[in-house]
């Protein structure tokens, strides 16, 4: 390859998941997401992978769901950029364990944290690919209404965000 290309790459996760997708620096990563989303939600059925960027160049993973740690473990293949992680995470919400994944001493970065379509632009040179940025869900369709309001309100009060 001796142009850089850029590739638009779809995440593909179950229906009903959600996602958190982001940069590390280091193996201990694995170990230190799984703590992070275990220890602040016992119980919570997830899985997450990591992609090494030197030495075996693996895809790492761990988690409590076998099919969800393998659907992390294909996107990172299909992604195919070093030191990136994907936690897929059912019955789980991005807000209950963010601040505790962005804690994590390795956590360079999140790109989003969604259970919309995501694409990820990824960059490819000769040395690899690398995120370049990521398109979450869909565009605006117009500003909110007042009825857009209490319905927003309204939903955050039934899921114990509002009272």
């Amino acid at each position: 390859m001796d142009e850089p290309v850029i590739d638009i790459v779809d995440l593909d996760f179950p229906e009903g998941c959600n996602i958190i997708f982001g940069q590390s620096h280091f193996i201990k990563t694995v170990e230190d997401l799984y703590e992070a989303v275990a220890g602040t939600v016992p119980g919570a059925e997830f899985g997450l992978a990591f992609s090494e960027a030197s030495g075996p160049r693996l895809v790492r993973s761990d988690g409590t769901v076998a099919e969800l740690r393998a659907v992390a473990e294909r996107n990172l293949l299909r992604l195919g950029c070093g030191h990136t992680f994907m936690i897929v995470l059912s019955g789980v919400f991005p807000i209950q364990v963010l601040n505790q994944v962005k804690a994590v001493p390795e956590v360079c970065r999140i790109y989003c944290a969604s259970a919309n379509p995501v694409q990820v632009i990824v960059g490819r040179t000769d040395q690899g690919g690398g995120v370049m940025g990521v398109i979450d869900g869909e565009p605006p369709l117009a500003v909110e209404i007042e009825e857009d309001i209490e319905n927003r309100v309204e939903l955050l009060k039934r899921i114990g965000y509002k009272r």
